[in-house]
């Protein structure tokens, strides 16, 4: 008889978990415009805009973003196992001339920031909380520091899009 139980009430149990999983794991609904509110706020945006318009428009005029295209997939390793994959996304703030010369140099920049990162995993970066603020400006600015060297004045900084650690069994 338990036999026979036992498989049903697994399958039973694992619906439960994917359910649950993706009742966890689903994103923010979009949010909802309250005309009103909108409304009523139009006038302090209008001011607001009004005090600060050349920092705007000389900003986005000024500089235009990059997204590698493939995200970095790094294993941290501890005790010689594999421990976790981290997969980063990265966008680079650029001079728009330089777009270019960034694209034809894309394998040289991937390998130098893959080497930062190896770097960073190997001193104990992404473990615990990885996503912490200060950790996550220390390894911002060694991206920077590589990119800098790589390319000079044309990157301006380096932004980190998405950051993800996955525990391996």
């Amino acid at each position: 008889m338990i036999k026979k139980l036992l498989p049903i009430v697994l399958a039973v149990v694992g619906i439960g978990a994917g359910i649950g999983a993706g009742v966890m794991l689903r994103p923010a609904p979009a949010p909802v415009e309250n005309h009103e509110a909108a409304e009523a706020g139009d006038a302090h945006e209008e001011t607001a805009q009004a005090e600060l318009p050349h920092i705007a428009s000389e900003a986005s005029d000024a500089l235009d973003y990059l997204e590698l295209e493939d995200q970095f997939v790094i294993p941290v390793v501890e005790d010689g196992r594999m421990k976790s994959l981290v997969l980063v996304s990265v966008a680079l703030e650029t001079k728009p001339e330089a777009q270019e010369k960034i694209i034809e140099n894309e394998p040289r920049l991937r390998g130098a920031l893959l080497q930062v990162m190896f770097d960073y995993a190997n001193i104990g970066g992404f473990d615990g909380s990885f996503t912490n603020s200060s950790r996550l400006a220390k390894l911002r600015r060694n991206f920077f520091e590589v990119t800098h060297a790589i390319f000079g004045e044309d990157v301006t900084d380096v932004i980190i899009l998405e950051i993800t650690r996955q525990d391996v069994s």
